[in-house]
Order: structure tokens, then sequence, then C-alpha cells
């Protein structure tokens, strides 16, 4: 179909690749793998289920695991600092731990929206001292990242309700 643009096909296996690596450098890959691999599959699921009834939300909800593998890809990159690798793992671990201001348990994928904007919030505060070429040479997404991080943070509000992301604001500070 024109103009509808599909994502490379290798960006699974550069996501495999990346968690091996980290493996070996002593982090739990499998874990990330097997997460990874469960969320893009139910977010897929309850898009395709829901249809037109998540609208404009698919699009955003589409970029969850995606921004999953940012955060986890820049905590191996050595020319991250260890501030923000704190900070990124704190991102990493409020997508896996079950303790949510948006339960996925109780409402579905759509609460990953709460995990997708910390996960941004997260993104733009470690970008303020990290160079931008090393977010994008990690990012498997097909928009430029820093377009990205600019969407979802535009939408924020909408995505999650004003409340939600000033809490959010506070725990990135």
């Amino acid at each position: 179909m024109e103009g509808i643009e599909n994502p490379p096909a290798v960006r699974d296996e550069d996501v495999l690749r990346d968690l091996r690596h980290a493996e070996e450098e002593g982090f739990d890959g499998q874990r990330a793998r097997r997460f990874y691999d469960r969320l893009r599959t139910s977010i897929q699921r309850y898009v395709e289920r829901r249809g037109k009834a998540v609208g404009k939300t698919a699009e955003f909800l589409l970029l969850v695991p995606d921004v999953f593998v940012l955060l986890w890809r820049l905590t191996t990159d050595s020319r991250v600092s260890g501030k923000n690798k704190v900070l990124l793992g704190s991102g990493i671990a409020y997508y896996i731990l079950p303790f949510d201001l948006i339960p996925e348990a109780i409402v579905g994928p759509i609460g990953y929206l709460d995990d997708l904007v910390l996960g941004v919030y997260i993104l733009n505060k470690v970008m303020s001292d990290t160079d931008p070429e090393i977010v994008r040479q990690h990012w498997s997404g097909s928009e430029d990242v820093l377009a990205t991080i600019r969407k979802v943070l535009d939408a924020a509000d909408n995505l999650v309700g004003s409340k939600l992301v000033a809490r959010i604001k506070r725990l990135v500070k």
C-alpha cells in the first residue's frame, strides 16, 4: 500500500542482539527479552481487537515497546553517564514492576500509557546531558526519536491526565 511505511524487519533482531549483549555484561537480558515480547504482543492484540475504539491512542500504545527497548539500550551504552543510567534503570523498573499509577492488571494495555509518559520524561531529562545522536543510534521506531519524544510530551495530558503528568514530572526531577 502506498503511503504506509512498514517497520524494518531487522528491528526485533536488533532488540534481541542488544539484549544478548546486555546478558553478557551481567544484566538480566532474558527477563528483559521476555518482557519486551510479552509487551509487544499484548499491545498489538489489544489494538487489533479494539480497532477504532482506541483511535489515536493506538499510535501511542505502539510506541511503548520501542521506548522500553530504548531505555534498556541506553543503560548498556558506556557513553551514557552513571547518573543517567540510574534514571533509565528506574524507568525500566517502572515498566516491569506491577506497581503503577495506571495498573495494567486492572485496565489492560491502556495502563502502559503512564509507563510511556514516564519513559519519555526520563529520556527528555537524559538528553539534557547526553548527545541526541547516541539516543538516535539506539532508537528502533520509524519516526525520529526527538520528534516522537516531543509528540508524547505534547500529548501527555490527554493520554494520562494532567494530575498524573504532574506526578510523573515529580518522579523524574
